[in-house]
């Protein structure tokens, strides 16, 4: 690996690091401010509207300037977003600010990987990439665990209030959300030095309907072309699914194992731990133009995750987790390489990470919402467990059947 791809590796880390533990920060926060339940699942959708809202603009302004430039104003936004929910604006209107970085950082992380890399090193970027990601996931899920926990509380925030040295900081979630401040800071010195490639795809006007319009015809043509439209559906599920079930984890493993916020959060690592090993399998076993072969495993997937219903042992919670990770991993990473590389042939990686992300925070959005009706209308979390199982093993089952001949790439 040169210097420049060590460099956006180091900084994609840090700044998944402080999304995945600033959402538990924040989950704690609501908590503290005795929000109700149903704000728990809304409070990831005011993150993803940003992703959907701005998907037109995101992907031009992605190709427009250096993407370790873009990158590195990202960071900058998820820094205010923090600076502000500190400052006492309610936390779904400073987790949504902070997703307004996100979104404008996404297509640069992913974009810049095509730009630097022949496309038979896709797969292997995408597996130290995601590897790194889900890294960032687990020990986001660790920290942010640990840092809204009793301890920080009563070890930490008080004597520095003792002390007269708190800044304002009173309670653990407010002292975790600052430690995640430095760690966006950390990533945006870190974006600054990635080095200056050449632009790619620049478009000829910035007018917002012109930017609409082109953002519609990219939307088109990668859901008209057959290997993208399979690899788009396969990851927007994936999303849609994944952050969901991060959520149902929470509140499963509340019902069925008696965890509370601290180390049910803490539970959720589990997945990405599974979800790194599938990842490393994938990059090292699967071909590109083999890669809608894997999609059987998401059919797997969902089958397993209806089994959670009947766990109610910590060690068996754990090994099934993480096996639901290890098929989740096993198909993303093959897919998320197909996306880019079809992305990237017809109208730029900017462009097509844009559109990705559009229909994946839709899914996001939409399964999120089902699962805030199904807990505002009372159901079992059983219940919404085992109609979660079921939508991803059907849908899996009609994309491989649809699909699953495809090869040419």
């Amino acid at each position: 690996m040169n210097r420049g791809f060590n460099i956006i590796l180091a900084a994609q880390f840090f700044s998944s690091l402080g999304d995945n533990a600033l959402l538990f920060a924040a989950i704690a926060l609501l908590k503290d401010l005795n929000a109700p339940s149903w704000q728990t699942p809304v409070l990831q959708q005011f993150f993803v509207v940003a992703f959907i809202v701005l998907a037109p603009f995101v992907g031009a302004f992605s190709d427009a300037l250096p993407k370790g430039q873009v990158m590195f104003i990202s960071n900058g936004i998820k820094v205010a977003g923090c600076a502000a929910m500190l400052l006492g604006l309610h936390p779904l209107l400073a987790y949504g600010f902070v997703g307004i970085g996100a979104a404008i950082y996404s297509p640069a992380k992913y974009g810049i990987l095509t730009e630097c890399l022949p496309p038979q090193k896709l797969v292997w970027a995408n597996g130290w990439m995601e590897g790194l990601t889900v890294a960032a996931i687990i020990l986001g899920a660790i920290f942010g665990g640990l840092l809204i926990g009793h301890r920080v509380e009563t070890q930490i925030v008080r004597q520095l209030g003792e002390l007269h040295f708190n800044g304002g900081i009173d309670t653990a979630p407010e002292f975790a959300i600052l430690v995640i401040l430095i760690l966006y800071f950390v990533a945006a010195i870190l974006n600054y030095y990635i080095p200056r490639l050449p632009i790619e795809h620049r478009l000829p006007k910035r007018e917002p309907g012109f930017l609409i319009a082109d953002f519609w015809h990219s939307f088109l043509l990668l859901w008209k072309d057959p290997l993208g439209e399979v690899s788009l559906a396969v990851t927007s599920l994936f999303w849609g699914a994944g952050t969901s079930l991060r959520f149902i984890i929470l509140a499963w493993a509340a019902v069925a194992l008696s965890l509370d916020l601290e180390h049910a959060t803490q539970l959720t690592a589990v997945v990405a731990v599974g979800l790194a090993i599938g990842a490393v399998v994938a990059a090292k076993a699967v071909p590109l133009g083999y890669a809608v072969k894997v999609l059987p495993l998401g059919i797997a997937m969902g089958l397993v995750v209806l089994s959670m219903v009947f766990v109610t042992n910590n060690w068996l919670a754990i090994l099934l987790l993480t096996l639901i990770g290890i098929l989740a991993g096993s198909f993303l990473i093959p897919m998320n390489a197909l996306l880019q590389h079809r992305g990237h042939l017809l109208m730029g990686s900017g462009h097509s990470i844009a559109v990705q992300n559009f229909n994946e925070n839709i899914s996001i959005l939409l399964m999120l919402g089902a699962y805030a009706l199904m807990i505002d209308a009372g159901f079992s979390i059983n219940i919404i467990v085992i109609v979660f199982g079921l939508f991803i093993s059907f849908t899996m089952a009609w994309l491989s059947k649809k699909h699953g001949h495809d090869q040419d790439y």
